[in-house]
């Protein structure tokens, strides 16, 4: 592992205490962030690097901002582009950085645009609004749409609805970045599926549902019309599971994906599993306190020994992973975020 590495958190500004996505240097071999800058965002509900690790995307209130990541880590914008749609929560993008995805959790839109060569946001290339009724409970009456992103191949965008359940799965056009509905995952009643994940092999997807507090593993195969997908293991998120303030956020990967973490609020714990690359099934090891309230996402540090809670309600704590015994170990003092979101570890260096 060489080179230098930043990680940019992005942040709500509503209050004016933080101004959108806040810079800092990592020190991988401590586990620890070091306060560089802000950057004024209007209420970046989520920041995504580009594959390439030469731009940085945040949601805003109007849509979509750009920026350059220079070489030394700092930021300088590209520009904005609208989404006609409102403020989106989850972003992905193509392997090939020619697309981004944006997901509209309050309007239950997922919108296509085309990136630009110098990684700037483009023209809209196709968006299509979620209809149909959940349930009766608060979250899920109608849709939302929580995270969007390409199977492994390219070929088809599947896109999470927390408020109808469902993942659907929309065949893509990289030529004309449009997208026709062929299927979907019809997950269980009020269950509410937040994100997934696929290995970087291409062969298993996982789900982690909010309101259910469990990940479901499925195995992947890409199909001619559809792909095949074949759930294999439900497994729960938290030791809490009679809780019904609990509500499961985010999910990674360990860098070499023999881990898989994931995030609780109301429980405020941080779930880590031993994955099996063989059979993709998963085996849980502990089940911890973040020390901090509502852990809205995780970092992973790049040496993988390291973790970040990123804590909505409670800025950001650290801890060492000690894979052998199953524990997570406080490494440092936290740091005051307000009101973070989400945060993306960029390698900036060679």
């Amino acid at each position: 592992m060489t080179g230098k590495y930043m990680a940019y958190v992005g942040s709500y500004s509503y209050t004016g205490k933080a101004k959108g996505i806040t810079v800092y240097d990592v020190d991988v071999e401590e586990g620890r962030f070091i306060y560089r800058c802000e950057i004024e965002v209007s209420n970046s509900s989520y920041v995504q690097a580009s594959r390439d690790g030469k731009t940085l995307y945040s949601i805003t209130d109007d849509g979509v901002v750009s920026f350059r990541i220079l070489e030394n880590g700092s930021l300088s914008k590209l520009g904005n582009a609208k989404i006609k749609g409102m403020r989106g929560c989850h972003l992905s993008t193509s392997a090939d950085d020619k697309y981004i995805f944006v997901s509209g959790y309050h309007d239950g839109k997922v919108t296509v645009l085309k990136l630009n060569e110098d990684g700037s946001v483009g023209r809209i290339t196709d968006g299509v609004y979620h209809k149909g009724l959940g349930s009766v409970a608060e979250r899920n009456f109608r849709p939302h749409v929580s995270c969007s992103r390409l199977t492994p191949t390219g070929k088809f965008l599947m896109v999470a609805d927390l408020g109808i359940d469902q993942i659907k799965i929309y065949r893509f056009d990289r030529n004309k970045g449009t997208i026709a509905l062929v299927d979907a995952v019809r997950c269980e009643l009020e269950s509410a599926p937040r994100r997934f994940l696929f290995s970087r092999d291409g062969r298993f997807m996982y789900v982690i549902y909010e309101l259910r507090n469990v990940i479901d593993v499925f195995t992947y195969q890409p199909g001619e019309r559809t792909p095949i997908i074949e759930k294999i293991q439900i497994i729960p998120t938290t030791d809490n599971t009679t809780s019904l303030l609990t509500a499961a956020c985010a999910m990674r990967f360990s860098p070499d994906e023999k881990h898989l973490f994931c995030t609780n609020a109301g429980d405020n714990t941080i779930t880590m599993y031993d994955r099996d690359e063989q059979t993709g099934l998963l085996k849980l090891r502990f089940c911890l306190p973040v020390s901090g309230d509502y852990p809205k996402d995780i970092a992973i540090f790049p040496d993988g020994n390291h973790l970040a809670s990123i804590n909505h309600e409670g800025g950001i704590s650290f801890f060492r992973i000690d894979y052998e015994k199953g524990l997570m170990i406080m490494s440092g003092r936290s740091i005051e975020v307000d009101e973070p979101n989400s945060c993306e570890i960029v390698q900036i260096g060679e």
